[in-house]
């Protein structure tokens, strides 16, 4: 399934770290059982925050230090504390997703 509301497009997310190594890798983990959760098929990559900048995104999930700086490059931007918190990615994803149309 794609999008609700738009079955044309995939969503492209992207979970980032300072490195793009370990914490990305684990919280793309988390990203994937939610948006399944919520019914999503999406485009998921993992990244460093300088790469992060020059990839076109709809959703980026990240640490506060990190998402801060990307407030006006994605149309919505998920600040997590918790990498592996399933539910609460969960509930954010929901809520800021249904906010864009996105998910109904």
């Amino acid at each position: 399934m794609t999008t609700k509301g738009n079955p044309e497009k995939r969503l492209k997310v992207m979970t980032v770290c300072g490195v793009g190594m370990g914490s990305s890798l684990i919280l793309r983990t988390t990203a994937e059982k939610a948006l399944k959760q919520l019914g999503l098929e999406v485009d998921l990559e993992h990244v460093d925050v300088s790469s992060a900048r020059s990839i076109d995104a709809d959703v980026i999930i990240g640490q506060a230090m990190h998402t801060e700086e990307f407030e006006d490059a994605a149309p919505v931007v998920v600040t997590i504390s918790d990498f592996t918190d399933v539910e609460a990615l969960k509930g954010k994803l929901k809520e800021a997703l249904e906010a864009q149309g996105w998910l109904t």
